[in-house]
């Protein structure tokens, strides 16, 4: 079995400062991989990036130190499954609304009879038929987040940190900032303070906290509060904002 060193982390309350990778291409990936990230997030939720995009990203960056997450599109078995057999160890489910949804996915994780999962012994996540006793060892390298993104969520937070299984909660402010009534606004006063909260009772229920930022100052106080796994840009972010200041220092005037 490949060592879960992100779970590890987490468990150890080690900070985990994390790049969020929403292009698709696996030479984008290696590019990031040695940049100095603990974690980079592959994204296919809010990106056209799949099983199929998301293998060749895996194969990219299996050789440097930085431990590789995926988001599936939804919290959904099949998905979950897919992206397990292609070798993901960490996964984030997006919009957990309260504990039965948690349990879902928890059980999408687990073979029978402690969940849904369905069961091949010659994927890449087995190294093709290699790794001994791979269906009965396999739960203790999974790690599970689950991201809380709306105010449902936040009404559950804490039955959710409860579920057995989940390995840490991950604030979402973009969706959460919607669903306060502050669409595009992740910076509001209320959406800001809401985000504290959470990762304050994420902290008190003894889950490790998560979030995403570009800001930066925010992000360190998102620290200070307590999260213990922090995405502090994203890729497509990077470069277009960064492309944009380049061509504006020879376009000036």
């Amino acid at each position: 079995m490949i060592e879960n060193r992100f779970k590890r982390a987490l468990r150890e309350g080690r900070q985990q400062i994390g790049l969020w990778c929403s292009l698709p291409g696996s030479y984008a990936a290696e590019a990031v991989a040695g940049s100095g990230y603990d974690w980079l997030l592959f994204d296919t939720e809010h990106s056209p990036g799949d099983p199929l995009t998301v293998l060749p990203q895996l194969q990219a960056v299996a050789p440097y130190d930085v431990s590789a997450v995926v988001r599936p599109a939804a919290n959904d078995a099949v998905l979950i499954k897919r992206f397990l057999d292609l070798g993901a160890q960490t996964l984030l489910i997006p919009y957990v609304q309260d504990e039965h949804e948690a349990q879902a996915a928890v059980a999408a994780t687990r073979y029978p009879p402690e969940g849904v999962r369905g069961v091949s012994g010659l994927t890449r996540a087995t190294r093709f038929g290699r790794v001994p006793g791979y269906a009965k060892r396999a739960a203790g390298e999974l790690c599970l987040l689950v991201q809380v993104e709306t105010q449902a969520a936040l009404d559950r937070l804490e039955a959710i940190c409860a579920v057995e299984g989940v390995d840490g909660v991950f604030v979402g402010p973009a969706d959460l900032a919607a669903s306060l009534g502050h669409v595009g606004e992740p910076g509001h006063p209320e959406v800001v303070a809401a985000v504290k909260e959470a990762v304050c009772r994420i902290r008190a229920a003894g889950k490790p906290a998560g979030i995403l930022t570009p800001d930066t100052a925010f992000a360190k106080t998102c620290i200070e509060l307590g999260t213990t796994f922090t995405a502090v840009a994203i890729d497509v972010g990077v470069l277009a904002r960064g492309t944009e200041a380049l061509a504006r220092q020879f376009k000036a005037g």
